[in-house]
């Protein structure tokens, strides 16, 4: 539609939208959209009490995003956006308002479940797949939360203060490599960014526009404005919900000429373009895949993410094994135990979750006890001592702990790295019983130190999503071969992680002072020890990297090396690429992500892989030039299973733009600059 054709009356309306979920139609004059939360499951409101509690119709659950990240698996990100467009198409739903790419800088985030990575090329490029596999399904994807959303603690009022080299290369990044897929939307974060509201924030705004080539409309968070005629002047293009108090104002701004015709008319003409778009973007659309194929879908991404963390050959399961398995998680009464809370919580109305029934099925004689709740035991229900009894009776125990809805939630972020002391409790117990595999639902990094050397088998198996048991089942019992990797640090303690120190913050401020030490970037480059590494995991089979060889092309260095399964088992791997700078002349962590893939390999074969690095893998954001810049000097460039199993190496020498190889000398390192 013709901007032309709506009044001054109507374009203020237009821009600040309908009602909860949706734009405004003039009473039809314009097609109307509606959106709908769902990151992993489609929560479309059916019911909203007075007290703002909601119903949602029951949806396909599929992974946290959090463990679809630890898949490394950009056709999982892909498959799982598409599935997630039948959810749309079949509830009239036009733009999902995910996914969102925010940086895990701690560990305490009450949302990291919903965000992909500490690491921002691992986020950008999940993220990426997300929305080409949704968009290309015939729903609009919404990018969020832009930017430096990485705690929930007074969200809608706390300023991230942050230095913009580090927004370039940290917070800003994951975007700019989203945008490469076109999203129809970004929504704005609440917070402030370095004193100005993410609805205000028009200096980030032209950057996604006119570096990142973000052409959609800007989206605020809800009930984010605070001033409508400050937001569209930055370049906010539609408010929602709809607050009538901000209408209202917006509307006196314009009579009093306090924003412009042509600023109204640059936010207007976005959001027709929006409602052109997707309802293009759906014309024809019909959903490609049935309710039990996208349960399919969720299954096969959680087999891909779940991480084994340790084992010393207790799996997978000998066949037939006697088995005690507890926790309360393995089978739980409240299915908020295998999710977090908020616009990500998907109704799982109707849906069971068993993983001694899952294990049952497949031969083995399983004894069950709840053993816990959440924090607590229920006597009444629940009996610590029998699980206890019940290892010592059996071959292997499965105990199944974790978190939850009641610990990760939007709004609140949690209090300790830890698990509730009586589920620690339930481990030792168990532990000093019998070979014990413990499995870990949750949505984020835990401390496992308190008992991860006294356990026989760790498997961090995430928030699964529907058919979750039978995933779980078929990973334990040799089925499947785990093939997951984090996507962020398991520190050692929260102590150790720099975003938890609060030196000379003040109230309604966080100061980003570890600067581009973030995750794996600080515990490398400050030889911190961690309990497990970004990118780690186990594997029931072995790899061997060979035969690394490198060439200068015009696109920039291209490696290619062997990728070798040295057992007799096929399964797959997930090569690793990192770059240091021998001897910056800026502050340079000792190790950043460049490129990565996974790899399937058969038992005793080898496949060949290739990465091509371009400039921008070498370079960092210069503050002097505005620009990205590549310093001259030495580089070395590391190829790996992890941030820490450095398989391969090779050095390029940089100079005046142009790259060249140096040869490496066995046992040869460059100087290390730590600062």
């Amino acid at each position: 539609m013709d901007i032309d054709r709506l009044t001054a009356k109507e374009k203020l309306r237009l821009i600040c939208g309908k009602d909860f979920w949706h734009t405004e139609d003039f009473g039809g004059k314009l097609p109307q959209l509606t959106v709908a939360d769902g990151p992993v499951g489609l929560r479309v409101v059916k019911a909203r009490a007075a007290d703002g509690t909601e119903t949602a119709y029951p949806a396909t659950a599929y992974p946290s995003v959090q463990l679809l990240a630890n898949t490394w698996d950009r056709d999982c990100a892909k498959k799982m956006g598409a599935a997630l467009a039948d959810d749309c198409l079949e509830r009239d739903v036009d733009i999902l308002l995910a996914p969102g790419v925010n940086v895990k800088r701690t560990p305490l985030c009450g949302r990291n479940f919903e965000y992909f990575s500490e690491d921002p090329l691992l986020a950008g490029e999940m993220a990426k797949a997300y929305i080409a596999g949704l968009q290309e399904g015939g729903a609009g994807a919404c990018l969020k939360h832009f930017c430096c959303n990485n705690l929930e603690y007074d969200r809608l009022h706390q300023s991230s203060d942050v230095d913009e080299r580090t927004l370039r290369e940290i917070y800003y990044l994951p975007f700019e490599i989203a945008c490469e897929a076109k999203p129809v939307s970004v929504m704005c974060s609440y917070n402030r960014i370095n004193g100005t509201y993410g609805a205000e924030y028009k200096k980030g705004f032209l950057v996604l526009r006119e570096e990142f080539g973000f052409d959609g409309a800007v989206f605020s968070d809800w009930s984010a404005v605070r001033d409508r005629a400050a937001s569209a002047r930055a370049g906010l293009d539609l408010e929602m919900p709809f607050c009538e108090e901000n209408y209202q104002k917006l509307c006196k701004d314009f009579e009093e000429g306090s924003i412009s015709e042509e600023e109204i008319d640059a936010c207007a003409e976005r959001v027709l373009a929006l409602i052109s778009r997707c309802k293009t973007m759906r014309q024809g659309k019909k959903p490609r895949r049935t309710e039990a194929e996208r349960r399919r879908i969720a299954q096969e991404i959680a087999a891909e993410g779940m991480v084994l963390l340790k084992n010393d050959g207790t799996l997978p399961l000998a066949a037939g094994a006697r088995l005690a398995v507890a926790g309360c998680y393995a089978q739980p009464s409240d299915m908020g135990m295998l999710r977090g809370a908020g616009a990500a919580a998907v109704n799982r109305e109707g849906e069971t979750f068993s993983v001694p029934a899952a294990l049952k099925k497949r031969g083995y004689a399983v004894m069950f006890e709840p053993a816990f709740s959440y924090d607590g035991v229920d006597s009444f229900h629940q009996d610590a001592r029998r699980a206890a009894g019940l290892a010592s009776e059996s071959d292997v125990s499965v105990l199944c702990v974790g978190l939850g809805e009641k610990f990760e939630r939007e709004s609140a972020d949690r209090e300790t790295l830890r698990l509730p002391r009586v589920q620690e409790r339930a481990i030792l117990a168990s532990a000093a019983a019998a070979p014990t595999v413990v499995v870990v639902f949750a949505g984020a990094a835990v401390d496992m130190s308190a008992w991860a050397d006294k356990v026989s088998a760790i498997l961090f198996a995430g928030y699964p999503g529907a058919g979750g048991d039978e995933a779980l089942a078929s990973l334990l019992a040799g089925e499947k071969n785990p093939c997951g990797r984090l996507s962020e640090s398991f520190p050692l303690s929260l102590a150790d992680c720099p975003a938890s120190r609060e030196d000379g913050v003040s109230a309604g401020v966080t100061r980003y002072a570890e600067g581009l030490d973030v995750g794996y970037r600080y515990y490398i480059t400050h030889h911190v020890p961690v309990l497990f590494a970004f990118g780690f995991g186990l594997s029931y089979s072995s790899f061997a990297y060979r035969d690394l060889t490198a060439e200068v092309g015009r696109e920039g260095i291209t490696l290619s090396f062997d990728v070798c399964n040295t057992s007799e088992r096929a399964g797959k791997e997930v090569v690793q690429v990192y770059v240091r700078e021998c001897t910056p002349v800026v502050y340079r962590p000792a190790r950043e992500l460049k490129a990565f893939e996974k790899v399937f390999a058969e038992g005793g074969g080898r496949q060949k892989v290739s990465f091509t690095l371009g400039r921008r893998a070498f370079a960092h954001w210069s503050a002097a030039e505005d620009a990205w810049c590549v310093s001259d000097g030495v580089y070395e460039i590391l190829v790996g299973a992890s941030s820490e199993d450095i398989r391969l190496t090779l050095k390029v020498r940089a100079e005046r733009g142009t790259f060249s190889l140096l040869p490496l000398q066995d046992g040869a390192e460059c100087d290390r600059i730590v600062s």
